[in-house]
């Protein structure tokens, strides 16, 4: 039975997590599985850069337990090189091999690069009616600033709509959002600058199909995260309430901190009574504390 909400990061190969979110001494042959047993969702952001072949997809899938789900990115191969209707065939391949992840598949996702604008909209639509919709969860993150804009983002929603394609929606204002001088640790504002690679877009909280994901960009310092999250909040409970399917990835400049920023907000989620199922992470046995003599 699937969920209505799917809380998770966007990697689960971070060996930096060692000690903290996984157990001391893990190994990267099991980082997959320790993953699928504390988180509900991955996005598999490592498939816009080199496409794994079906055994690699079979396996994952194996490796993780039944309700877990898997978001993986089209390849920038097929999204970032201009029009993207000369790349349909490729695109149909691609999500034949994701077929394989078998009822783990979630929502599959094509991010278009900020150089793509609404200029190209009759490639767009033709790119998205060839896909095959019926049979997968497929959404669209787009990220030139047009679309946000009437009557483009009108005109772009409308069609999505039209075709039950999904809208990614990109949080990034926590890490431009900022406080200045002295209220931000020093030692954060590196990363933060250096996490501004990714756009800072307009937020359009809006859903075109019965499911939805929500990319969000997390501050380090977790209480800087707040005021957004208490949106997300009231959004989730309007749509969940409504039968949407919510995949929401907690990205951060500093990685290691993602899971706990996860945590925390599935906590903000229980407390506000929004229809949120447990997290795996909360079922696990905590590990045994050394005795002192003290």
């Amino acid at each position: 039975m699937d969920f209505q909400f799917y809380l998770g990061c966007a990697v689960w190969a971070y060996k930096g997590w060692v000690g903290d979110f996984y157990p001391r001494g893990s190994r990267s042959t099991e980082f997959l599985q320790l993953y699928s047993d504390r988180l509900a969702t991955v996005e598999v952001n490592s498939t816009f850069y080199v496409i794994p072949d079906r055994q690699t997809v079979e396996r994952w899938a194996k490796d993780t337990p039944a309700n877990f789900k898997f978001c993986p990115k089209f390849p920038k191969q097929l999204t970032h090189n201009g029009l993207l209707l000369p790349y349909i065939d490729r695109a149909l391949h691609f999500l034949g091999l994701m077929s394989g992840f078998g009822d783990r598949l979630g929502v599959l996702f094509v991010q278009l690069p900020p150089s793509y604008s609404p200029v190209n909209f009759v490639d767009l639509e033709s790119f998205l009616r060839a896909l095959p919709t019926k049979n997968y969860q497929i959404s669209l993150e787009v990220r030139h600033g047009d679309w946000f804009k009437a009557p483009h983002c009108d005109r772009l929603n409308t069609l999505l709509q039209n075709l039950g394609v999904g809208r990614v929606l990109l949080d990034s204002r926590p890490i431009y959002d900022l406080p200045s001088g002295d209220e931000i640790d020093p030692a954060l504002s590196i990363p933060v600058q250096q996490e501004r690679r990714k756009p800072n877009l307009p937020l359009q909280p809006l859903v075109t199909a019965p499911f939805s994901i929500v990319r969000f960009i997390s501050h380090p310092d977790r209480d800087l995260n707040i005021r957004f999250w208490q949106e997300w909040v009231t959004y989730l409970q309007d749509w969940l309430v409504n039968g949407t399917q919510i995949y929401f990835f907690m990205h951060c400049p500093i990685e290691e901190r993602s899971p706990h920023n996860a945590k925390y907000f599935q906590e903000m989620l229980e407390k506000a009574n929004v229809p949120v199922p447990a997290l795996p992470w909360n079922d696990l046995t905590p590990p045994p504390q050394q005795l002192t003599l003290f």
